[in-house]
């Protein structure tokens, strides 16, 4: 007889995994929506006009206080130059951290010496329109500026599949 606690568990993992599967597939071939951000400098942008240009962007989405974030930031920031000269991928992470924790990104991507481009989402008004519960989530956006792909979650490694996918949109 299999105990209660572990059809619990099983059932939550179940969910767990049809939630993430859900969010993938609500985001595959739209496009990212027309959303101002805001970049480090305090100037608001529209994220969409950032993507859709020729080059495959992917979009970070991270917090100062989610460890999993940091993690395979400072693993991409590894590869990126790597990335940027062999498939010309321009990388964006995005900060959901709210308005009264920007000095705490500021100086987390100062720290880190990330070379890549850093946003600021501080209402979640992007998070909320791609309908994702938290980060880290990404999104792999296509030349034409078609969302791709999308992954919740980071386990070590994530950043090997993600330059997979990177690598087969450059070769297409």
């Amino acid at each position: 007889m299999i105990s209660c606690n572990f059809c619990k568990s099983f059932f939550a993992l179940l969910f767990v995994c049809s939630v993430s599967l859900n969010q993938s597939l609500a985001q595959d071939g739209k496009k990212l929506p027309s959303i101002n951000v805001t970049n480090m400098k305090g100037e608001k942008v529209d994220i969409g006009t950032l993507v859709g240009k020729g080059n495959i962007v992917v979009v970070n989405f991270w917090a100062t206080w989610c460890v999993p974030c940091k993690k395979e930031l400072n693993n991409v920031s590894e590869m990126y130059d790597e990335w940027k000269e062999k498939y010309k991928v321009e990388f964006i992470a995005v900060s959901i951290d709210d308005s009264k924790n920007t000095a705490k990104v500021k100086t987390t991507v100062d720290g880190s010496g990330w070379g890549f481009t850093v946003m600021l989402d501080p209402n979640q008004d992007l998070m909320h329109a791609l309908n994702f519960q938290a980060p880290p989530y990404s999104l792999i956006i296509d030349k034409s500026g078609n969302i791709v792909e999308t992954h919740a979650g980071y386990v070590d490694g994530d950043e090997f599949l993600m330059e997979e996918k990177i690598k087969e949109l450059f070769n297409k």
